[in-house]
């Protein structure tokens, strides 16, 4: 498992050159102002994800709630940023693909919350006709 761990580690750093330098033979300085500009949405997305994950747990709180997908959401927000600032290609294309692909769901609790007259009523309920 630990070799695995730094055949990872030290390979896709290599992956990353080998396809940068691939890439900018054939389309020279391009592949420059791509890396540039993939740096600069990372740091955006990795600013616009802090004032996410505010509101996101702002809300959830005001409504009883801890939000696990806020964080979650922020979590691969954050991800997605580290990717992007990693100079190269590959990275790009693993953040774009968690930023596109559909989160994880959490279930809401199945009871029918309601406030009558400041009152909290709970409970289940089911229609029959």
């Amino acid at each position: 498992m630990r070799l695995m761990l730094i055949a990872i580690l030290l390979g896709f750093p290599l992956l990353e050159a080998l396809v940068l330098v691939r890439l900018s033979q054939t389309l020279g300085w391009w592949v420059l102002a791509w890396v540039v500009l993939a740096a600069c949405a990372g740091m955006a997305l990795i600013k616009e994800a802090r004032f996410t994950l505010l509101a996101r747990l702002a809300a959830g709180l005001a409504e009883g709630e801890f939000s696990i997908s806020a964080l979650s959401h922020s979590a691969r927000t954050v991800l997605a940023g580290l990717l992007l600032i990693f100079p190269g290609v590959v990275s790009d294309f693993i953040a774009i693909t968690l930023l596109l692909l559909p989160g994880p769901r959490i279930a809401k609790h199945s009871g029918v919350r309601r406030t009558v007259g400041g009152a909290l009523i709970e409970g289940e309920f089911r229609r029959t006709r």
